[in-house]
């Protein structure tokens, strides 16, 4: 039996603490999956976070930690990450990928492989980043997305991050798809919009996944409808 095979035929012990790897489906928001799961483990009351935020238009390894486990939240969420997907180039969005409408077009023709290869190695390392104004941090208790959706100005600060690998992996232009590995904290949308600027143009991120977190991979995670139902049919294995 694989070791995947193992943990999905393991029985549950959801308040003694438990480390759930989800495949996040597309347009669900990482609180989504929470609530999903809380509700399948009713009427136990059991504690249900996760251990780094992605976005609604991202899919991929989602870490839920319930019961004792939340305590390692945090150990979990400063692991590295790793992404992949696909960067638009030659057109920017006020949100950085496809969750609000694109706002410039660019000429794009000068653009080389050689430039594109040339400008993602520029990436790596230690560096300063802008979170997105659509992102989730709070300004004074409030989500720094609704106000940008309210067209309010919003004033971020930079934050540390590291690349640790930008690998091109295929260019369609203007499609580039990509491989990311980084720190705690980045966004890769941000990374997409400083690369087009890089280029000397806009861009996008039209498509991400992320693919591990740390030692967890996605080719390990639960689909979620499927952990649901394994869920429901166990509860008496967490008593």
């Amino acid at each position: 039996m694989t070791n995947t095979e193992e943990k999905h035929t393991a029985p549950f012990r959801f308040a003694e603490g438990a480390v759930l790897l989800i495949d996040k489906p597309l347009e669900w928001t990482s609180f989504d999956v929470v609530g999903k799961l809380r509700n399948a483990m009713k009427p136990e009351k059991i504690k249900v976070g996760h251990a780094g935020t992605l976005d609604p238009l991202a899919t991929g390894l989602l870490i839920i930690c319930t019961g004792k486990f939340t305590k390692r939240i945090d150990e979990f969420q400063a692991q590295e990450k790793e992404y992949t997907g696909k960067i638009t180039i030659g057109a920017t969005t006020p949100s950085f990928d496809l969750e609000t409408a694109i706002d410039a077009v660019f000429d794009y023709s000068h653009v080389t492989p050689e430039l594109i290869y040339s400008t993602a190695e520029r990436f790596l390392g230690e560096q300063e980043q802008y979170p997105p104004a659509h992102s989730a941090i709070k300004i004074n208790g409030e989500r720094v997305y609704e106000k940008a959706r309210r067209g309010e100005e919003v004033e971020l600060k930079s934050r540390k991050v590291t690349i640790t690998c930008f690998e091109i992996v295929k260019i369609e232009l203007p499609d580039v798809h990509f491989k990311i590995g980084c720190s705690k904290g980045t966004y890769i949308r941000s990374i997409a919009s400083d690369f087009g600027k890089a280029l000397g143009i806009g861009a996008h991120l039209s498509a991400l996944r992320r693919t591990k977190s740390g030692d967890f991979h996605v080719d390990d995670a639960w689909n979620l409808q499927d952990l649901v139902e394994k869920i429901k049919l166990n509860k008496t294995l967490d008593r």
